[in-house]
């Protein structure tokens, strides 16, 4: 995304009592450095993906077959702790699949979804073509927005509901591909309604899927296809090995699914009202959570600690985003537009959206 044009768009009395303003002039100044400063560090490199990836997968797996295997409760949940948190870091590069040029990490992504996405029922179908429209100039923060809500907006009750509906990933997906994606190629119209409907990493519900083309439809169906004969083992894998194995896997799985809600929940301010933003505005309802919050690298990983300067640079790969934060704080000041986007944590994040809830305009 290269935007570095102002957006005349009026912003909504709502905006206005919350001191929020979709169309707050674009920081050239902010703008250029971030792409001046940052030339050199925009080379994916291999020999920090590909072992980040594969240990991250590994001690996921393993935790996780202890957490089966053992008899000992106390062993199994914390083996489950650790394969929730060690998985959710090998499924968010996910969101590096959306971003890295296609010829940039070789094997990459064939990789990544045989031994991550279609395990864990998320293919990165369910992510690429999806995301990148949350990047749109034009989108982000409107009803298009995919990956948008104006959860700062909404009554205080939605803020849980939006949490706990995470609980509810894993036998939806197991729901999906093993039973809604066979019974899609019997049945045209539902393979129709699961794409449009079920088949995107996408929090807005309004937002309706086109069917895929080209090369990526091709795509589509050997993930689909691997995913499903996956999903119907698992379920099938019941009748061996009882219900014991499956749940395990499903509550890992959970778990690391409202680590990446309560993630998402705090990736932007959610102040937005459906306007198109200035790319400034948008950089402003984005949130970095940079050194010394210390805990950020675990519900945060891959990077989307610097969420916002994702969202000024998104092509940028996770590695190199810490140094360009680096170089754009030294270069612009404590008191920069660049700056305004730093928050100190998790909690006081979460405490700032619960309070908005709570406004009566």
């Amino acid at each position: 995304m290269t935007a570095h044009e102002t957006i005349d768009v009026p912003g909504s009395p709502h905006a206005a009592a919350r001191g929020w303003h979709a169309d707050i002039p674009d920081d050239m100044p902010m703008l250029r450095s971030a792409v001046d400063l940052t030339r050199d560090l925009a080379e994916a490199r291999p020999g920090i993906y590909w072992p980040d990836m594969l240990v991250s997968a590994a001690i996921g797996y393993g935790s996780l077959a202890l957490a089966i295997l053992t008899q000992h409760i106390g062993v199994a949940i914390a083996a489950g702790v650790v394969a929730a948190i060690a998985l959710y870091r090998a499924l968010l590069f996910i969101h590096e699949l959306t971003h890295i040029h296609k010829n940039a990490l070789p094997g990459f992504r064939f990789a990544w979804n045989l031994l991550v996405g279609i395990p864990m029922l998320i293919p990165s179908l369910m992510y690429e073509g999806v995301h990148t429209l949350h990047h749109a100039r034009t989108r982000y923060g409107t009803a298009d927005d995919p990956e948008y809500l104006s959860l700062a907006l909404m009554k205080p009750w939605s803020l849980p509901v939006f949490l706990l509906t995470a609980v509810l990933l894993p036998p939806a997906l197991l729901f999906r591909f093993a039973i809604l994606t066979p019974l899609g190629v019997l049945f045209p119209p539902l393979r129709r309604f699961v794409w449009e409907r079920f088949s995107s990493l996408s929090i807005n519900p309004q937002f309706r899927r086109r069917p895929p083309e080209g090369a990526f439809r091709r795509m589509v169906f050997w993930q689909e296809l691997g995913a499903s004969a996956w999903a119907i083992t698992l379920l099938g894998s019941t009748y061996f090995l009882g219900w014991r194995p499956l749940l395990i896997i499903m509550a890992v799985q959970a778990f690391a699914a409202v680590l990446n809600q309560l993630r998402t929940l705090v990736a932007h301010l959610w102040e937005n009202e459906g306007e198109a933003m200035t790319v400034t505005a948008q950089y402003l309802d984005s949130v970095n959570v940079p050194p010394p919050a210390f805990l950020a690298p675990v519900w945060a990983p891959v990077g989307l600690r610097y969420h916002a300067l994702h969202h000024l640079l998104p092509s940028m790969p996770y590695h190199a985003l810490g140094e360009a934060h680096r170089r754009l704080h030294a270069h612009l000041g404590g008191q920069s537009t660049y700056e305004q986007a730093s928050y100190p944590g998790l909690f006081m994040l979460l405490g700032r959206l619960a309070r908005n809830t709570m406004r009566k305009d």
